[in-house]
């Protein structure tokens, strides 16, 4: 199957290249000058995604052991590419906003990536949770060796729920995922493996935030990113966020870091395009004040 998807004008490759090669050992993401190969299992058949990046188009090859639903591999590649939230409203509401003025300016153009699914969007945010990003890479390596499937290319697939509900909890604590993390992935994966717990794109956010908080061991920042990464929601409040909270008090040239509670004042005023705001904020990081 072959797809094209037009890209935006000023669409930025770059960022979206990156993003897909931060496992440098590209078990399930492989990145090569242009090209973007990544594994998903979809409806318990392994698909390998195939994507080119020209300036105007992304051309998709999608090559599956078996046939995969056309629209959930649609879905998937929009989700891939950044193509949910538009940055354009984010920028005209912030362009000379007296705070993130300059950071919006850098970064106009600036496109969030979404997981392929909602269920890899919400496993990658309980592997991640209270770690630092490469530890979190190698969580996720394991996760995905211990639970997906191999397409016939050799690539690996992240894996579905099902795939994750028939392991035990060593499966996971043997490969340095403590006890807590790996409960908490069965749990989830068995809930929407037996049905009691759906992820559709569609469902209101706030009934997404109720249903998910009810969970133990999701807490209010997991809620966020999922509905950030999975969801494409525009406005997510990201104020536990300790990197947010770090680019506040770069911004703000203060001595530490401001509270959550301060965090979550700062990014009221960017309402209805908190996610945007985040995704700038995460930039700037890596940003001089003067690029």
């Amino acid at each position: 199957m072959r797809i094209a998807i037009p890209l935006p004008p000023g669409y930025r490759s770059a960022d979206v290249l990156a993003f897909h090669s931060r496992d440098r050992e590209g078990v399930a993401e492989q990145v090569t000058d242009n090209r973007i190969r990544k594994g998903v299992l979809f409806a318990s058949v392994t698909v390998l995604l195939e994507v080119t990046l020209t300036p105007a188009m992304a051309l998709c090859e999608v090559h599956a052991d078996g046939a995969p639903a056309g629209a959930m591999v649609e879905e998937a590649l929009h989700n891939i590419l950044g193509l949910r939230i538009d940055p354009a409203p984010f920028l005209a509401l912030a362009k000379d906003d007296a705070l993130l003025g300059a950071v919006a300016r850098r970064n106009a153009g600036l496109r969030i990536v979404q997981s392929a699914t909602i269920f890899e969007a919400l496993t990658w945010a309980i592997i991640g949770q209270q770690i630092n990003l490469p530890f979190a890479i190698a969580l996720r390596r394991s996760f995905i060796q211990q639970a997906g499937r191999q397409h016939s290319s050799g690539l690996w697939c992240y894996p579905e729920a099902a795939d994750v509900a028939r392991l035990a909890p060593d499966a996971f604590t043997s490969r340095k995922f403590t006890r807590a993390k790996a409960d908490t992935l069965l749990r989830l994966a068995r809930l929407v493996a037996g049905g009691e717990l759906t992820l559709s794109r569609h469902d209101d956010p706030e009934h997404v935030a109720r249903t998910l908080l009810a969970i133990k061991g999701i807490g209010p920042w997991t809620v966020n990113y999922v509905l950030l990464r999975g969801y494409g929601y525009p406005d997510c409040s990201l104020h536990g966020d300790v990197a947010i909270r770090s680019a506040f008090q770069r911004l703000l040239h203060a001595d530490a870091k401001p509270d959550i509670a301060r965090t979550q004042a700062l990014l009221e005023r960017y309402r209805p395009h908190r996610t945007m705001a985040a995704a700038c904020l995460w930039a700037s990081l890596n940003q001089s004040e003067s690029d």
